[in-house]
């Protein structure tokens, strides 16, 4: 991208997170829109690992597109800065919420809260740069970023709405993020580079996810929770409905069209699981603030502000590519 586009995306980026920050009640759909953003790389990054590690070869028409993914991780890092000075507006442990255990007294404070926000971003993206660069030891990375998934979902997603103490919920982003990343790798490819060789692993994520979320909802209603289901009764409606069905309808699509894939097929699976994947990331943390799951004309500002904000980053040569920094291992 030239440097007068660059600043055009820049500009236009800051001019619509103005107006969402103009508007009020912008903080819970940056975050949202933000999220969406951070499930490229850090969803690119087990696959990356992973796939290098058993199957080079098989996959190596995606190796590119997942390393585009990749960089995206120091432009994620760089938009979170915005968040810091809005934690009082969407964790209730940060205006004054009683503490409900003694570790959750000294978990849930602000400080030790930015603290571990910082430093997970700092280590993904220590991560991103190795694993773009071809660098190991597997075992490292994929243990690294589990542990960092998890706790960084408790704090940025269940935080935000703690009627649900779901122990999935760090299992259940890394497979939406990583499904996401596959996603956004398949509709990246070059004209001449066929997608369906992400046919499989993308339609294998889409049915973990639906099962964990599946499991997730039967445990709650069936056991009868009170706060957990107030929480699901938050995001149900009819929007919430919709996207249930939307999700179960694109899983059932990758299954069926691994027995006859193709290149245009794919594409259009890869946009669809995309589109459902960053609904959910709103699904997950609107609600927490306005009480359902609804758009607002905030959602739409603060996706634009972070798409345009991340493309004119992205460009910038210091930003570019954390490959850069260190030569690609030979396949």
């Amino acid at each position: 991208m030239s440097a007068g586009r660059s600043l055009a995306a820049l500009l236009a980026g800051l001019a619509a997170l103005g107006l969402a920050v103009r508007l009020g009640d912008w903080q819970a759909s940056y975050l949202a829109a933000w999220l969406g953003l951070l499930a490229l790389p850090l969803g690119a990054l087990p696959l990356a690992a992973g796939l290098d590690a058993l199957a080079p070869r098989g996959f190596l028409s995606l190796r590119p597109s997942l390393r585009r993914c990749l960089g995206l991780m120091p432009v994620a890092a760089l938009l979170a800065l915005p968040l810091v000075g809005v934690v009082p507006a969407l964790y209730p442990f940060a205006g004054g919420t009683p503490a409900a255990t003694p570790l959750a007294e000294i978990w849930l404070t602000t400080p030790f809260f930015a603290a571990r926000i910082v430093a997970a971003l700092a280590l993904w993206v220590w991560l991103c740069l190795r694993v773009a660069a071809g660098r190991g030891p597997v075992a490292l990375v994929l243990g690294l970023h589990a542990v960092l998934a998890t706790l960084v979902s408790f704090d940025l997603v269940t935080a935000l709405d703690p009627r649900l103490g779901s122990s999935l919920i760090g299992l259940l982003m890394m497979v939406a993020w990583s499904g996401a990343a596959l996603a956004a790798a398949l509709l990246v490819l070059p004209p001449g580079k066929r997608p369906e060789a992400g046919l499989l692993p993308l339609a294998l994520l889409l049915a973990a996810w639906v099962f964990l979320h599946f499991v997730q909802f039967l445990v709650v209603w069936s056991a009868n929770l009170p706060a957990e289901v107030s929480w699901y009764l938050a995001r149900g409606g009819l929007l919430g409905r919709a996207l249930s069905v939307a999700g179960g309808a694109v899983a059932v699509f990758a299954a069926l069209l691994t027995l006859r894939p193709g290149p245009w097929t794919t594409r259009v699976l890869a946009g669809l699981a995309l589109v459902v994947h960053g609904a959910e990331m709103a699904w997950l943390v609107t609600p927490a603030s306005r009480g359902a799951f609804v758009v607002t004309g905030q959602d739409g500002l603060a996706g634009f502000a972070v798409a345009c904000l991340a493309l004119g980053l992205a460009s910038h040569p210091a930003l570019r590519h954390p490959a850069r920094l260190a030569p690609e291992r030979p396949a």
